[in-house]
């Protein structure tokens, strides 16, 4: 079973998903296909890449588990701690290009 789940949702299907809506993006832009078409296409590739989060919604909110495997939250970026004054150079040239048109250098 997992191993449908990967060839379903892996790196290929994605891969297919996107060339398949640009795909249709283009034929809808072309005007040979309806916009009612295109948007069904879209709804399809959602629906097929947001099922497991869309069941284990479902399953929070009817009181059967589930719902803590889907609010999964990666941890906040922390920025690096700026730069003492002293360390910063002295002299900066704000123009890299300065000295680039002088003839004979």
């Amino acid at each position: 079973m997992s191993w449908l789940q990967g060839t379903l949702l892996g790196t290929l299907a994605t891969s297919i998903a996107i060339i398949a809506v640009a795909w249709v993006g283009m034929l809808m832009l072309a005007g040979r296909l309806e916009i009612r078409r295109g948007l069904t296409v879209v709804a399809g590739c959602f629906l097929l890449f947001g099922a497991s989060a869309i069941a284990g919604g479902i399953r929070g909110v009817a009181g059967l588990g589930g719902g803590e495997a889907v609010a999964s939250y990666a941890a906040p970026a922390v920025a690096p701690p700026p730069i003492p004054p002293q360390a910063r150079p002295a002299t900066v040239n704000p123009d890299p290009y300065s000295g680039a048109s002088l003839p004979g250098r």
